[in-house]
């Protein structure tokens, strides 16, 4: 009980690691096709809430539950030229925003860095009690 606290901001840290490699992922990808030569499909995480009885009280983990791709529609650019243009010139391009995925990666960042101050926070507590007990 005394490190449940330690554990549930792991697995913070943990899931939001996750987030963060699923957004430079999209990253990379964003003009990539996939072993089809069908354009890559961004994926976004999906997080679940675990409720786990500590003694008297209960706290939630969270956990990436599974990672889905997003329906959106694909891009569509006019260019003729290109090899993969369909019949009337347009290419489908990845339905990846580079905005978006930095805007995601930069909360994914700031939520990772808040649970590594709650965990430090805690180890801090704790090597302070332990501190009271020798004295």
């Amino acid at each position: 009980m005394l490190f449940k606290g330690l554990e549930i901001s792991l697995t913070g840290m943990l899931a939001q690691r996750v987030r963060m490699d699923i957004h430079a992922s999209n990253l990379a990808n964003a003009n990539s096709l996939d072993e089809n030569g069908n354009p890559y499909r961004r994926k976004i995480p999906v997080f679940e809430a675990v409720l786990e009885d500590v003694g008297k009280t209960k706290a939630y983990r969270v956990r990436v539950k599974k990672i889905v791709e997003d329906p959106s529609p694909f891009k569509l650019k006019y260019d003729p030229s290109n090899p993969l243009a369909d019949e009337k010139g347009y290419v489908k391009l990845p339905n990846v925003d580079p905005l978006r995925e930095m805007v995601d990666m930069i909360s994914a960042m700031r939520t990772y860095e808040a649970n590594l101050t709650a965990f430090n926070t805690h180890k801090g507590m704790i090597l302070s009690s332990l501190s009271l007990l020798k004295a």
